[in-house]
């Protein structure tokens, strides 16, 4: 979902792989099938503007002239979903040697300085199939920023020094994110939720393959990956569409197109779940935190599930819904939620509960119960099905008044869907059903195979002696088939 893009790139598919707190949101996406939409803006997206360079090179403008300020983003479809155990986390070290030594500049230091000069403020994200660098600055300083995005995408020098010096910083990254309790929660359920290819769903990699990492591999992801035919460039602020064409034009068109790598380097399949599975995570908290996830819908397979999806999880997280009245407002849970993340090939959904050990086995069995009911005609109301389509509308125009941010969810979203689907989301989102949420719940949440993962500390768990069973709700299942 788009207006909750800039807290998804902090959460579990982030650059930094940080831990999954209780109640986070999350969307993130597989590559699409690269579509060229027509250069001529949509009536909901009347400022966006896009073309592709006859070298593949998406160039995407959208035009806003509240203050003199333009950001440039590079966005390239990277990331874990292109990452073999072998490379596994080397995208997000290629990033870190994104503002480095490059054929223009000799090192990092004088690269800093000089666009420190300028007022230029930069950043670069890796996520699960997308990796992008930015920089903000005044609208005047347009081609010099372009130039400097040029200089860096098509000629780093990878410096060995730099090179070391980066990898610890990374390694750094990886001993913050084993300090989080969360991250151990979130670590086995991608663990067991993705079983057969665990490296494609995980961004910051291991410290095994960062500590042996190489200037070669960084060089083998340039050619892989960072080629113009997979890649777009973002101009966003007070800029004119033609003359931001242009100037990208000057600045990248001579970049040599290269060979899809989604043809030579073909992207995973996900098998689905043969069977339910839990499992109890023992850490120094002292809450419980219950996680149950599901393989949910494609991008490209089953769309319209995905706005079913993003309907229905807003319905939930409404704190008048039937679902946060019976573990919230019971007093079972401290929170709850219900979250959909958006992906090209297998988008896992996931439910969240946080609770106290002495209500976990309660709050449990009602989390379940709740899920049996999901379905039910009268679990939500018309006007809560309308009303979240109005919100969720609402909230996404509210998201493009920072302009700054906003191009970073048009990036994830070129990698994500491709923009036609982008320009349709609010038209088709307020056409979803009940009908259509009904479909969804049912081919993806009911009755359906999915992994329960609980965080407690090793006294709760000695103590509450949750069972497989209770864990994956199998005794409610049955007594709710039965009940049928």
């Amino acid at each position: 979902m788009r207006l909750w893009f800039l807290i998804c790139l902090t959460l579990w598919f982030s650059t930094v792989g940080t831990a999954l707190p209780p109640g986070s949101i999350q969307r993130a996406a597989q590559r699409p099938a690269p579509a060229k939409a027509p250069d001529v803006p949509a009536p909901d997206y009347a400022q966006l503007f896009n073309r592709q360079l006859p070298n593949g090179l998406e160039v995407i403008v959208y035009e806003d002239h509240a203050v003199p300020l333009v950001t440039i983003e590079l966005a390239c479809r990277n990331g874990s979903f292109t990452e073999p155990p072998e490379l596994n986390g080397l995208s997000h070290l290629y990033e870190h040697m994104f503002f480095k030594a490059n054929r223009a500049v000799k090192n990092q230091e004088t690269y800093l300085r000089t666009i420190g000069e300028l007022g230029i403020i930069y950043n670069g994200t890796t996520n699960t199939e997308l990796v992008n660098y930015y920089f903000t600055t005044l609208s005047r300083h347009l081609p010099t920023a372009l130039r400097f995005m040029r200089d860096a995408a098509l000629y780093p020098a990878f410096d060995e020094e730099e090179f070391a010096r980066e990898k610890e910083v990374v390694l750094g990254e990886i001993d913050r994110n084993e300090s989080n309790p969360y991250h151990y929660l979130s670590t086995e359920m991608t663990r067991r939720l993705f079983a057969t290819y665990t490296s494609r769903k995980n961004p910051l990699g291991t410290r095994e393959t960062v500590a042996a990492a190489t200037t070669d591999q960084m060089r083998l992801i340039q050619q892989r990956y960072y080629v113009p035919n997979n890649a777009a460039v973002l101009v966003a602020g007070d800029v004119e569409p033609e003359e931001a064409f242009r100037l990208v034009a000057t600045y990248f068109g001579d970049w040599p197109r290269g060979e899809d790598p989604f043809k030579k380097y073909p992207l995973v399949e996900h098998p689905p779940l043969k069977a339910s599975e839990g499992v109890v995570v023992t850490q120094p908290v002292q809450n419980v935190t219950i996680q149950i996830g599901w393989h949910g819908p494609s991008i490209g397979r089953d769309d319209a599930a995905t706005y079913a999806a993003d309907v229905f999880s807003f319905i939930l997280r409404q704190p008048n819904s039937r679902f946060q009245r019976a573990l919230v407002d019971s007093g079972l849970a401290n929170g709850v939620d219900l979250i959909y993340l958006t992906q090209r090939n297998v988008g896992p959904i996931t439910l969240t509960l946080q609770t106290t050990p002495e209500k976990a086995r309660a709050a449990l069995r009602a989390v379940y119960a709740e899920i049996e009911h999901f379905a039910d005609a009268d679990y939500f109301t018309d006007e809560e099905l309308s009303v979240a389509k109005t919100l969720l509308e609402a909230e996404d125009l509210f998201s493009r008044e920072k302009v700054s941010e906003h191009v970073h969810s048009l990036s994830f979203w070129w990698a994500s869907t491709g923009l036609d689907y982008f320009r349709g989301y609010l038209p088709t989102l307020r056409k979803t059903s009940r009908a259509d949420i009904q479909r969804y719940l049912r081919r993806y949440i009911l009755g359906q195979p999915h992994v329960a993962v609980a965080l407690m500390s090793p006294e709760a768990a000695s103590s509450l002696k949750l069972t497989e069973a209770e864990l994956i709700g199998a005794q409610q299942s049955m007594a709710a088939a039965a009940a049928r």
